[in-house]
Formats: C-alpha cells, sequence, structure tokens
C-alpha cells in the first residue's frame, strides 16, 4: 500500500523553516508532493545545519547531491540537496542558482558522505566546493577534458580511448566515428521525419 506524504505537514514545515532562516529562503513551493525550498548558495551550510538539529525539521540523512545546466541563464547551474528525516518520515529539496564561477560551500562538516557527491558535482559539472578537503575528479578518466553532464559538451566527446595490442597499454585517440553522426529529432516513427536520412533513399522512392 502506497503512503503518500501529509501536505499540510510539508506546508508546516516549509512555513516553520521560511520563518526561521529568513535569511536564505528565498522561496518554498510544493509540487507533486514534494518540498522544494530555493535558497541562496552562501547559506547552504548553516540552513543545513538548522535543518538537520533542529527538534521540527531533524534531517538526519544528506540523500544526494546533483546539479542542473542551464547554459542560457547568467546563473548556469542548479545545484541540488535531497535530505531525508528519518525521525518524522519527510523529505525535502534545497536548490541554488550559481554562477559558473561562483563557489558553493561544502557540507562535509556536516555529512561526511558529502564528500563524494561533491566530487561527482565537480567531475560532471565542474561546480567547484570550498572548504572541500580533496576536490578531483571521481568517475572521469585522468587528464579527461571537460564535464560530461554540462549541455555544451559534445555527445561524442574529445577522445576515445582502447587498448593498443602492439604497446600493450591504454591509448588515447581523437574520436574515429565508423559512420556518419546522426542528429536524431525525437520525432515519433509513426509520424516519419520530413527528410530523407542517408541510406533510407529506396525506401522513401517506394
Amino acid at each position: 500500500m502506497a503512503v503518500y506524504p501529509d501536505i499540510e505537514a510539508l506546508a508546516e514545515l516549509a512555513e516553520h523553516i521560511a520563518n526561521r532562516r529568513a535569511n536564505d529562503v528565498a522561496d518554498t513551493q510544493i509540487a507533486n508532493d514534494e518540498l522544494t525550498v530555493t535558497i541562496t548558495a552562501a547559506g547552504v551550510f548553516d540552513l543545513v545545519e538548522f535543518l538537520r538539529t533542529d527538534t521540527n525539521c531533524r534531517f538526519s540523512t544528506l540523500v544526494d547531491i546533483t546539479a542542473v545546466d542551464y547554459p542560457s541563464r547568467p546563473a548556469r547551474f542548479d545545484v541540488v540537496w535531497h535530505l531525508l528525516s528519518m525521525y518524522r518520515n519527510q523529505r525535502i529539496r534545497l536548490k541554488a542558482s550559481i554562477r559558473e564561477d561562483e563557489l558553493v560551500p561544502s557540507l562535509i562538516g556536516i555529512f561526511p558522505c558529502a564528500n563524494w557527491f561533491e566530487r561527482e558535482v565537480f567531475d560532471m559539472f565542474g561546480i567547484l566546493f570550498s572548504g572541500h578537503p580533496d576536490l578531483r575528479r571521481l568517475l572521469t578518466d585522468y587528464g579527461f577534458r571537460g564535464h560530461p553532464l554540462r549541455k555544451d559538451f559534445p555527445t561524442t566527446g574529445y577522445v576515445e580511448v582502447r587498448y593498443d595490442e602492439v604497446e600493450k597499454r591504454v591509448v588515447y585517440e581523437p574520436v574515429n566515428l565508423v559512420q556518419e553522426y546522426r542528429q536524431y529529432d525525437f520525432l515519433s516513427p509513426w509520424e516519419g521525419a520530413k527528410y530523407v536520412l542517408p541510406g533510407d533513399e529506396k525506401g522513401a522512392d517506394s
């Protein structure tokens, strides 16, 4: 049997946080039975400490940290933190918009598990966390160029990796596609594209 969150309790929680941390909270919103709190990035450390220790919150677990890229915005990234209260069975999402050159305070001093979460966000998006003791790439290889989850990162990447039997080592080479790279338009296959793809000329004539 599905257990749905108490919307009234979420609304009370949002009001409580907004009143107690007015300088850090820009907006609160409940959508799809979830509470999202828009905050200032500079105040995230003190706000999360409040959410962890306040008797009406008690968000004891940092579930995840991620980001979203909006290249056309001056504040290009949204950094997102997900927290869970095991004591009150509530979840909350914190969201802060930052510029590409802006530093975000690290949460390692509150939640040690933030270490790898922040390294992953740095690796994938290039977002820097101030106060992180070892901010280096986590998922990509040594010498990797760029940040794969940025919207302007090429879908083919810059280099490809293979094991060379002659040199007996892993080698890096420029990307060499064996066929023409297709830009997909995501049209329904039942509607069909308005143009003929290379190799499909015979089917178009029949």
